[in-house]
């Protein structure tokens, strides 16, 4: 079990302090509206109002010995920023930060945090590749111009197996495992001498435009 701290209650905080309780760690909430706290009061090991700012409020409410800090404090980057210095000057390891623009991630990044989130950009990334490509069931950002995405067997791999088709050699892209929808198996070393169905989609991770031609090019 680790214990995070989430400084910043909006929608992206309040779930995500939701989503890490329910799966059994323990989890600070810190936000300086008390509306903003009593929403999530029940749904986290602890919740505060307080400045997530401030080192000292941050080592009242036990962030201190936590093991991972989440900041989304909305659309005040200087919170975000004087929130994260904070956290690191607790001694918290890992650092994560929701930003809302480039600028923002890159100051973020010039401060050593962990990882930036963006979740408007890469909500939508997500939805654009499924769209301009009908290949394209699922994306996962894995960083700038990289992805893992869930591939269906396009008509004319069908019958043929994954060393026949030389994905790799042909768009440079890594097959990571087979997923068979009719049975929702998957499996995780897939025999390349195998034939692909028709029910099958492929886990595949590369550069972004790598992916893309894969879904349209034969």
């Amino acid at each position: 079990m680790k214990r995070f701290v989430i400084v910043g209650l909006g929608n992206f905080g309040s779930s995500a302090a939701e989503a890490l309780y329910s799966q059994g760690n323990e989890v600070i909430a810190v936000d300086p509206r008390g509306e903003s706290v009593d929403r999530v009061a029940v749904h986290v090991t602890r919740a505060a109002v307080a400045d997530g700012r401030s080192v000292e409020a941050l080592k009242r409410v036990g962030a201190k010995d936590a093991d991972v800090g989440i900041v989304s404090t909305g659309d005040d980057i200087t919170a975000s920023i004087l929130a994260a210095m904070a956290l690191r000057d607790l001694g918290v390891q890992e650092v994560y930060v929701k930003v809302i623009s480039r600028d923002h991630a890159r100051v973020m990044e010039r401060m050593g945090v962990t990882e930036t989130v963006f979740p408007e950009r890469d909500s939508a990334l997500g939805l654009a590749s499924r769209l301009s490509g009908a290949a394209v069931l699922n994306y996962v950002r894995l960083g700038t111009g990289f992805s893992m995405q869930e591939m269906a067997v396009r008509e004319e791999w069908i019958g043929k197996s994954l060393r026949q088709l030389e994905l790799r050699q042909k768009f440079g892209i890594s097959v990571i495992a087979l997923h068979d929808m009719l049975l929702d198996t998957i499996l995780t070393a897939p025999n390349p001498d195998a034939a692909l169905k028709d029910s099958d989609s492929l886990l595949v991770a590369g550069r972004d435009e790598d992916l893309s031609r894969a879904a349209r090019e034969n």
